[in-house]
């Protein structure tokens, strides 16, 4: 076992045996690894969640999260992972690990999670993009295991029908539970025989699948598929999520039953900001990162707090600057900020005095907060 800061967060790693590695597409391929007995407990996970994996490319040490594609009762760590370019780290990683060989992955983490309901009915809808599936597969999986009485509906964007990952898997689910489960495949760069599936996911497309696909409820003449849409989860790159997260709003699901895993780094907020606040000039903001304190000033609150600090190149824990990933997540130890989203804290976390610097607004003419967490 290994331990580092990683993030602003104490991170636990652990040396895993990679027991399979398979390529899937000419650009993305799978790592499975062996948990062994005395470890099965640092690896219980939650289907939606990723691991972290360490790693040496091209001399350095690289630290990557990856989604699992296994569910929590297979017992086992799979990961689907995308090679972006030839000179990239994800590359490295393909060429130089293979099975057999040991790993520093971390214990699981993530919150793109959903509470288990195995005794209800439910009508869950996901949409992904290329190698956004792999937290959704998990979910699928986990979800017509363990849930019998809740129904599926997966839109799968691709460029090609040749870079689909995972199309095996799938399709094997949808015979298996086909009463449940039924997955509808879009091509952005291939035409289709039906003009229906050609073209990107996005908010057009998003009309044209509730009044054609989700129309019609078999349970209920009453109503539509869509009006019995229980949760939504989106996997993808940042625009897309924002495209369709909106649009599903718009469409009359809450905030809180619409889930997203973003899989880059995202600067843009997800949904429009409605509120208008106070101006505040020369806001003194004090904080501790990584063991060390610091103390600026910000020109105003026009913008997040922590944008600013990295417009002042200060060392803070960011990823997706959207309210996702919960890197930024700190404490608020004195002052007022107004949280503006939130997809990452518990109401639990919220009380205790936690925020995400990304998404909060300073509210008072001195900020102080703690980014350490353990």
């Amino acid at each position: 076992m290994e331990q580092q800061i990683y993030k602003g967060k104490l991170i636990q790693f652990h040396r895993l045996k990679v027991t399979k590695k398979v390529e899937l597409t000419k650009n993305t391929f799978s790592l499975e690894f062996e948990i062994p007995e005395n470890l099965q407990e640092s690896f219980r996970f939650e289907a939606g969640q990723f691991v972290s994996i360490k790693f040496m490319a091209h001399g350095e040490e690289v630290i990557n999260d990856y989604s699992m594609t296994s569910a929590p009762y297979e017992k086992k760590i799979c990961l689907g992972i995308k090679v972006n370019s030839n000179e990239g780290a994800t590359s490295q990683l393909f060429h130089h690990y293979h099975e057999g060989d040991e790993m520093l992955v971390s214990e699981p983490s993530g919150r793109f999670t959903l509470v288990s309901k195995p005794s209800e009915f439910r009508t869950i809808v996901a949409f992904a993009a290329g190698i956004g599936i792999t937290p959704i597969l998990s979910h699928f999986k986990n979800i017509l295991h363990n849930e019998p009485r809740t129904r599926l509906f997966l839109f799968f964007g691709n460029k090609s029908s040749e870079e689909v990952v995972y199309r095996d898997q799938l399709d094997n689910l949808a015979r298996v539970y086909g009463e449940r489960f039924q997955i509808f495949y879009f091509f952005s760069q291939e035409k289709t025989p039906d003009q229906f599936f050609y073209g990107r996911l996005d908010e057009k497309k998003l009309r044209l699948i509730i009044n054609q696909i989700l129309h019609l409820d078999d349970t209920d003449e009453e109503s539509t598929i869509w009006d019995a849409v229980d949760e939504v989860l989106i996997c993808g790159k940042g625009e897309m999520i924002k495209t369709l997260a909106n649009a599903c709003y718009h469409h009359g699901i809450p905030k809180k039953n619409i889930h997203f895993e973003l899989f880059e780094e995202f600067n843009d907020d997800i949904y429009p900001i409605e509120k208008e606040f106070p101006l505040i000039r020369n806001v003194e903001v004090e904080f501790t990162s990584l063991g060390r304190d610091y103390l600026t000033e910000l020109p105003d609150n026009k913008e997040k707090i922590l944008q600013q600090l990295l417009v002042q190149n200060f060392p803070v824990p960011y990823s997706c600057k959207s309210g996702i990933c919960g890197s930024c997540e700190c404490y608020l130890e004195d002052g007022e900020v107004e949280l503006l989203e939130n997809e990452y804290l518990t109401e639990k976390e919220e009380a205790q005095g936690k925020i995400l610097a990304c998404m909060s607004i300073a509210k008072s003419k001195k900020i102080k907060l703690n980014f350490d967490l353990s």
